[in-house]
């Protein structure tokens, strides 16, 4: 792997999981909103259709996925991981899209999405699902 690619991916990856942590812990610690139809923080949500309650899963998948492209080893739970990433912005992106949103409502998670792609595409040899024979030649490379 070469300077430049592990600059990529770690570039890549820290963004991403800032994104995902910061938005995570965000939809966690919420704060009522008194008299209104929705509270402050729900707004979005209540705005494309959603229950308030899927803040909640829609957080706590968020910090584990960070979690998961962030630690070392286990290579099967991050191509899960990266997959849950996928769906979650893409049914982001789908659901302002839907509900009539202007375009550049979806532009975060386009931005996350790419970012998403380049953290799996430059991930380094030890965190791709490979046999280990493969992924051995591969990093001596």
């Amino acid at each position: 792997m070469t300077r430049t690619q592990k600059i990529v991916y770690w570039g890549s990856t820290l963004v991403l999981a800032s994104g995902l942590i910061g938005s995570g812990i965000q939809q966690l610690l919420r704060i009522e909103g008194e008299g209104a139809l929705a509270p402050p923080y729900a707004w979005g949500i209540v705005q494309l259709g959603y229950p308030v309650y899927i803040l909640t899963l829609l957080g706590i998948w968020k910090l584990l996925g960070a979690v998961a492209i962030l630690v070392p080893k286990r290579p099967l739970i991050k191509e899960w991981a990266y997959a849950g990433i996928v769906f979650l912005l893409t049914g982001g992106m789908f659901s302002h899209v839907a509900s009539g949103d202007a375009w550049y409502q979806s532009l975060t998670a386009l931005f996350l999405l790419v970012l998403t792609i380049a953290s799996w595409y430059f991930r380094p040899a030890g965190r791709r699902l490979l046999p280990a024979a493969r992924a051995r030649e591969a990093s001596d490379a």
